[in-house]
Parts: structure tokens; sequence; C-alpha cells
């Protein structure tokens, strides 16, 4: 039984988020955690600049205190229906992001809902509280669409680094039934012709946890033909490791935002050694 974080802020109750953590319940039991998060204020917000978004934010006390119940009371409620066990945890407003991340340790795996967290925080998909979240976690993260079909394919984005490596490893080893599905190792580059890192390494890896491995060489440019692929399988979701500096962590740093969570909707699960 696998221990899921399903992490709310203030008035957002990510439908999506709760449907991918119910699934996954479907396939194996587990103890589903909510931590229900206080609100941020905006308006106070701003002095803090970009880059410090999150745990010295002022929070909205009076205004959550009805609302996070609410979510809670939802929650629960669905949690019951379907025969998923839970606990629930809340935070206090000055301890609410230190809390998460710690709780991250002690979890398997944080689902979040990518159009509803701190969706407040401004317009663009994701916002910085989003990304920050995901790169303190101390345990791997599943980003969420609000709708989305369950994962029926996955897709390996491999550049070369440690993070994509263990990432790669980690999602098989926590979803081995994702692991069974049709799968495609994905290496871009801007360059023509160039070799991917390490290739006989990693299609020895990759080949012994997803059987059903198909190895795709993404060139000149990467973003648009990784686009069309996500296009033509049905279902995927997308496994990534932390972002570098190489041509494809590039790439998915630039599409992340703007065309894989906001255009195409589908889950990603991403991990990083540290």
């Amino acid at each position: 039984m696998k221990k899921v974080l399903l992490a709310f802020d203030g008035t957002n109750f990510s439908k999506g988020a709760f449907e991918f953590a119910r699934r996954l319940n479907e396939l194996e039991p587990l103890l589903l955690v909510g931590s229900f998060l206080p609100q941020i204020d905006i308006s106070s917000s701003w002095s803090y600049g970009v880059g410090h978004v999150g745990a010295t934010m002022p929070m909205v006390e009076d205004f959550n205190s009805d609302a996070i119940e609410r979510n809670i009371e939802v929650f629960e409620a669905e949690c019951e229906r379907h025969g998923i066990e839970y606990r629930v945890h809340k935070f206090p407003y000055d301890l609410a992001i230190p809390e998460l991340r710690k709780e991250t340790r002690f979890a398997d795996v944080l689902i979040l809902g990518s159009e509803s967290f701190y969706h407040q925080l401004g317009f663009e998909t994701p916002n910085e509280y989003l990304r920050m979240v995901v790169q303190d976690s101390e345990c791997p993260v599943i980003v969420a669409p609000e709708h989305f079909p369950f994962p029926q394919s996955v897709v390996l984005a491999y550049d070369g680094s440690e993070d994509a490596v263990f990432a790669i490893k980690q999602f098989a080893c926590l979803f081995p039934s994702f692991a069974a599905l049709e799968t495609t190792l994905v290496y871009a580059t801007t360059k023509k012709g160039g070799d991917m890192p390490d290739e006989e390494f990693i299609k020895e890896l990759a080949g012994r946890h997803y059987p059903r491995l198909s190895i795709k060489k993404l060139e000149d440019k990467p973003s648009h033909h990784f686009s069309s692929l996500l296009l033509q399988l049905v279902g995927p979701i997308m496994v990534s490791g932390s972002y570098g500096r190489s041509d494809l962590s590039l790439m998915f740093r630039k599409s992340f935002a703007a065309e894989i969570i906001n255009e195409h909707k589908v889950p990603i699960f991403i991990a990083h050694r540290s």
C-alpha cells in the first residue's frame, strides 16, 4: 500500500487531482492524505517579488477557515464514497509550506492540480508557487490537469541527466502497472545527428522496466515534434526529471508551462534525486 499526499490550497479543490488518486486506489488500495493549505493574500504578496513566492507570503486566515472546512467535507465524503482510506492534515498559517515539504518526506508521491493549485497567483500555468512546491518536494510529484484520460501510455523524457534516469526508475518502481503500458522514451536535441547520451545503458535499463518500449529521437525543432508525438498517443503520462541545462531540459522547461500542462492537459510525473 502506498501513501499518497494530495495537497489543496484555500478555496480550491482540484477534482482532477482527486480523480487521479481515486483511480490509483482502484489499481492498488492506498492511504490518501489530504493536506489543506491556507490561501495566500495576493494583495500583499507583490512586495516579495518573483522567486520569493511561497513560504513567507501572508495568508488570509479569516477567509480561509470556512473554505478549508468545506473542502475537507468534500474530501472526506468522496473518500468514503469510493472506499479510500484517508487522513486529513491542516497546518498553522505560518508553517504551511515548511510542513508540506516535511510531509513529502514521508510520502511515496504528491499529487497537485496543475490548473487549480494557487492559480490566483497569476495567469501563467504553472505558476511560481506550483513550480516551487514541485522543486522542493522530497518525494515524486504528479501534476494533474482537471480533465484528462487516465494513463494508457507513457512518455519518458530522457536528456542523459541523473535526474532523468532517476525519474524513469522511480516511476517504474512506484507504478508497475503503468510501466506495462506502451512506452516511448524521447530524446530531444536542437542539433542534427547528435548521439543520445549513454544510449546503450538507458536502453538496457528502460527495456527491463518497460517491456513495450520504443525509442524516439527528436531533432531540429524538438518542441514541435514533441507536441505532435503527444497528440498521437492515447492517454499519455509524461515522466520527467528535474530541470537541467541540456537541450531536452530547456525544451521541456519552456513547453512545460505553455504546452504540456497548459495545452496538452496530460499528467506529468516529476522526480529528482535531491
